[in-house]
């Protein structure tokens, strides 16, 4: 090797048009690299249902979301309402399937993030009270005066259909009074499928329940009706919806906002919607869950 290849320390040098060379290739490989090597979209869900059935339902999800963005998808399971508002916030997913509350919650606490999409069930949602047959409550057009002093669950705290909303008809129906000093004891099960199976086994007399968890739950046997059943439907309200971060567009290009909704109102597969359950997807926006915000500020549960 040459002098001119070498530097004072006598380590070998490189020849300067190589040199110059080297940074080009780097520089093209800066370039090219974002798009070979694309970030990849992650959702979770609420868990309101047994954790086995979610993750066959959410992957059956990601499959199709992929198919029809054409970017890689992965479903993040949570263990908590509050788990999936928390990796909405702090990114670690991007998009989510929220109830009324959380949505509210998740979008407060990241700026620009808009529900773009709601089962056609979801925009007059309902709750049913279920009761054990020891109780001798039937089904009724009013909540009977009977349900006081008795033990009610509730289903996850931060749940619009499991909590929010049970609590705000029952404060509509008995004056104001809080949970706590209208019945013996309260509970919170987590998830409406452990209501079910918490007031069918006697542990508590009542329960709030998601309306479309109990008839999925009823249409596949898992319920004993001769033990538990619905004595009280409430009125409608908006619930469930698709929550897409703000900065999407900009992370995955022009218009994938658009996509992502387009994706879900597109969504025709019996199957795929069976497992939510709901007909199909309509489009959604923040204004139509100002119900449930107003409703969550007067229980005092949005900071």
């Amino acid at each position: 090797m040459t002098a001119a290849c070498h530097n004072n320390s006598g380590f070998p040098t490189v020849k300067e048009p190589f040199m110059r060379r080297l940074v080009l290739c780097a520089l093209v490989l800066a370039l090219v690299a974002p798009a070979s090597a694309a970030e990849t979209f992650r959702f979770t869900a609420i868990p309101d249902e047994d954790q086995s059935r979610l993750i066959e339902r959410f992957t059956q999800v990601a499959d199709y979301l992929e198919a029809r963005l054409g970017v890689a998808v992965e479903y993040v399971p949570v263990k908590s309402y509050g788990a999936a508002v928390t990796a909405f916030r702090n990114d670690q997913v991007q998009l989510a399937w929220f109830g009324g509350l959380s949505g509210v919650q998740a979008r407060r606490l990241v700026p620009g993030s808009v529900a773009l999409a709601q089962g056609s069930e979801d925009a007059e949602f309902q709750s049913y009270f279920i009761a054990h047959s020891s109780t001798g409550l039937d089904h009724a057009d009013a909540l009977p005066e009977a349900v006081e002093g008795m033990t009610f669950t509730f289903g996850s705290r931060t749940s619009t259909s499991g909590r929010l909303m049970p609590e705000h008809f029952l404060r509509q129906r008995f004056d104001d009074t809080a949970p706590d000093e209208l019945f013996s004891r309260v509970g919170y099960s987590g998830d409406h499928s452990r209501t079910i199976a918490l007031v069918e086994a006697g542990t508590y007399e009542l329960g709030a329940v998601n309306y479309s968890v109990w008839e999925a739950a009823v249409e596949a046997g898992r319920v004993d009706t001769d033990k538990v059943s619905v004595i009280w439907e409430t009125p409608p309200y908006p619930d469930y919806n698709w929550t897409l971060r703000g900065d999407a567009d900009e992370r995955f290009g022009e218009g994938f906002t658009d996509e992502v909704q387009a994706a879900f109102l597109a969504m025709d597969d019996p199957e795929l919607l069976g497992a939510f359950p709901r007909e199909g997807f309509i489009p959604a926006d923040n204004a139509m869950y100002a119900p449930v915000e107003e409703v969550a500020e007067a229980l005092g549960l949005l900071r």
